[in-house]
């Protein structure tokens, strides 16, 4: 080997080397960092936990757990453990009726007495306003009479039924608020459409499709691997969560997963997997009232901004269970955080990690 030839070959070692040594410091920081940030509210080795991810191109960064995921038998919390998703399942369900409408089977400009030509005003109320909250119709988690239903076995006409005739909260379009009945109604429309139960569809046409083998229509009777418990906290310690039927959140609230399945989730959206390049930007766009003004909610998930930057966000809160999901599409990072004790809440937490992460990979650059 001649002296030039020498000469490159070191200088191509020292670069591989100081560059792989870059990149275990950074790694090493980005940990040091999150942890700090996570540690602030999930601190107690012996309690209900949660786990956090930072996923970038797809591929995670961090990944990691904190806390139990049983106290009774004193099992520690993973990466893999499966948690209650809460409102995060109105991702899927959105999802689910765009495909649909891509198959030619529904619009989500066609009105509500279409498919179910009983419910009042029907004509005036749209599955698009379903999917933005723009419906009007009362959200059956605020009814007094919810404790009567909330551990019976329920089929999706019934649960319609239970709230179908309340008085309307606002004219359909006139206003944004936060409905959980409109994703009921979105999932009774996915089965008389499809012809299949909402919880077969999501499983052979999403979870199936795009490998998420650990994610489920929810239950407390199947025994379902690794899954993480879920916790109150009293003034004398921490209690089993309340048991409620799944038929009745349902479409808006029934789903579980991982981590690392919600990962598979996102980058399936992001390759167009699922939907179409304009059903995507369906999903992903902002829309307005009658009024004309603008509001920050697509189709089951949050458009929001946050330091002029593009943010996609949803949470979940289930019995037992607290979610958050951020999504920064201009890097391409996404950030979920899961906790098993509604007592702990990642919301605030995974948009500050979300943030430090953008920050520090941006610089890494």
């Amino acid at each position: 080997m001649n002296i030039k030839v020498h000469r490159i070959c070191v200088l191509v070692f020292l670069t591989t080397s100081i560059v792989s040594i870059f990149n275990i410091v950074f790694a090493q920081s980005l940990e040091a960092r999150i942890d700090s940030l996570v540690l602030t509210e999930f601190n107690e080795r012996d309690g209900p936990g949660g786990v956090f991810m930072v996923a970038q191109h797809g591929k995670a960064v961090y990944q990691k757990a904190f806390g139990k995921a049983n106290l009774e038998l004193d099992v520690d919390l993973t990466p893999d453990h499966v948690f209650q998703l809460g409102s995060m399942t109105k991702q899927f369900t959105a999802v689910a009726i765009l495909m649909l409408e891509e198959q030619g089977k529904l619009k989500v400009s066609d009105p509500v007495l279409k498919y179910i030509p009983d419910y009042p005003s029907g004509d005036k109320i749209t599955i698009h306003q379903l999917l933005t909250h723009t419906s009007g119709i009362k959200d059956f988690t605020k009814m007094k009479s919810l404790s009567s239903i909330s551990q019976q076995e329920m089929t999706p006409k019934m649960m319609v039924d239970f709230f179908k005739n309340e008085p309307v909260d606002f004219a359909p379009g006139a206003k944004f608020e936060y409905n959980n009945s409109g994703y009921i109604l979105l999932g009774y429309i996915i089965e008389l459409v499809s012809g299949d139960t909402y919880e077969s569809f999501i499983r052979n046409y999403i979870f199936e499709k795009i490998g998420m083998t650990q994610s489920y229509y929810a239950t407390d009777r199947r025994v379902i691997n690794r899954r993480a418990y879920g916790y109150h906290k009293k003034e004398y310690g921490y209690v089993n969560k309340t048991v409620i039927n799944f038929s009745v959140p349902f479409s808006s609230g029934s789903l579980m997963s991982t981590a690392g399945d919600m990962l598979k989730w996102q980058n399936a959206l992001t390759k167009n997997q699922l939907l179409g390049v304009e059903s995507t930007k369906k999903t992903f766009s902002k829309y307005r009232l009658n009024s004309g003004e603008e509001f920050t909610y697509g189709y089951g998930w949050h458009i929001r901004e946050t330091n002029g930057t593009p943010v996609r966000e949803h949470g979940g809160s289930i019995f037992g269970f607290k979610t958050m999901g951020v999504y920064i599409p201009d890097e391409d990072i996404y950030v979920i955080g899961l906790s098993n004790c509604d007592c702990h809440s990642p919301t605030q937490l995974t948009r500050d990690i979300a943030a430090l992460a953008q920050r520090m990979l941006k610089r890494r650059r």
